[in-house]
């Protein structure tokens, strides 16, 4: 009988899956008290985001096949420690630039714990299992981009802006002997280092495959919906609405709760559904969430909690097609799980970053064209859900 795999702590896995989301969020709020602290345009400080999420995918696309290699446990311990590093730069960036250098730095250290996370899983799981485990893990998750935001305007309204960069360089640096002292390995057998030309063969290997392209793009699509109102949110509700940052971050609890509602249903609903019918479950309610968008902007007056309702339908249809996804995506190749949750995640954080671009670009305040790229998104996430279907009627 083979040995039993070790199984990583859910509390640590949600720790190191949930520091990422939790650096990016806690900054939202304090957008536009950080333009003007810093003398410097909205579009340039709202970078801090944009490129934060290209660092993140760029991340992935290194940690997932060198973990592969040399093993999750370690990959992770150095991306933990350039997060540091990064963290403490951001604290005391003089100018808009190096903040958003540090906050690349940042990324890509932070990325580490998200894809490795999911490879860890994927070893230690099949897949069906990986996928409620995951469920679990997101649900408790979600306790970080809840508090993240409300405690981001606190300390901005309090202490200033780069009090958000110290409470997040105490959480990484009592993160890191945590994963050092508490942490198993899971890579049960170590492949050989591709190099570049065998590392563009893994990803080509993996995007020649219609059902891994499709689950890729059922995540990014479906996280398209979220980036969008996450651009946009702060402009219409701080900047058009005129509430105060800490308004908004308490709204965001909302989106929080919405979105641990769909991974608790995963984690409860999967071994009797199956992923492909919770996809198509999640995918439904993201796309009604956008077309809810669209009518309540276009309809209904503009009032916070109608602002934020579309995207708590999304976040609980998230939280259960995107679980679903990654789970299916890294298990195409289980030989390659570390390769495919990289890229799988850098997808997603692309499609992303593009989409905070998108509507930082046409947002004017009035919420209409966050909706617009809401509703875009759920479209996005269903024609990949086809073709999902295809896929599967291929086989």
């Amino acid at each position: 009988m083979p040995a039993p795999r070790p199984k990583p702590s859910i509390v640590m896995l949600v720790a190191m899956t949930g520091l990422g989301p939790f650096t990016m969020q806690i900054l939202i709020p304090c957008l536009p008290a950080m333009a003007v602290a810093l003398a410097a345009p909205y579009g340039t400080v709202q970078l801090t985001l944009t490129l934060y999420l290209i660092g993140v995918a760029t991340g992935q696309l290194l940690y997932g096949p060198l973990s592969d290699r040399f093993g999750r446990k370690p990959l992770l311990l150095g991306g933990l420690a350039l997060y540091v590093l990064g963290t403490a730069a951001a604290a005391l960036a003089p100018s808009a630039g190096l903040l958003i250098a540090a906050r690349i730095a940042q990324a890509v250290g932070s990325c580490a714990g998200l894809v490795l996370g999911r490879a860890m899983i994927r070893d230690s799981f099949p897949r069906e299992q990986a996928a409620s485990v995951l469920g679990t893990v997101s649900t408790a998750m979600a306790v970080a981009p809840m508090i993240a935001p409300l405690l981001g305007s606190a300390l901005e309204q309090e202490f200033g802006w780069r009090a958000t960069m110290l409470a997040c360089l105490i959480f990484g640096l009592l993160l890191w002997p945590a994963i050092w002292l508490r942490l198993p390995e899971t890579l049960a057998q170590p492949a050989p280092l591709p190099g570049i030309a065998g590392l563009l063969g893994a990803y080509a290997q993996l995007g020649a495959i219609p059902a891994f392209r499709a689950y890729a793009a059922v995540t990014a699509f479906s996280s398209c919906v979220f980036f969008a109102f996450a651009a946009g949110g702060p402009l219409v509700v701080i900047g058009t609405m005129g509430h105060a940052a800490t308004t908004y971050g308490a709204a965001m609890i909302l989106i929080s709760i919405a979105w641990m509602v769909g991974t608790f249903t995963v984690s409860r609903l999967v071994y009797r559904l199956g992923v492909i019918r919770m996809l198509r479950l999640g995918t439904a309610v993201t796309l009604a969430g956008g077309v809810l968008a669209v009518v309540v902007e276009v309809l209904l007056p503009a009032h916070i909690l109608l602002f934020f309702l579309p995207m708590a339908v999304v976040a609980v249809g998230n939280g259960m097609s995107q679980p679903n996804a990654i789970a299916a995506a890294v298990s195409v190749r289980p030989q390659l799980a570390g390769t495919a949750s990289g890229l799988v995640g850098a997808l997603q954080m692309g499609a992303g970053a593009l989409m905070t671009v998108a509507a930082g670009w046409t947002e004017t305040g009035s919420g209409l064209a966050t909706a617009g790229w809401m509703f875009l998104g759920g479209l996005g996430a269903l024609a990949s859900l086809r073709a999902v279907e295809r896929a599967m009627d291929a086989r």
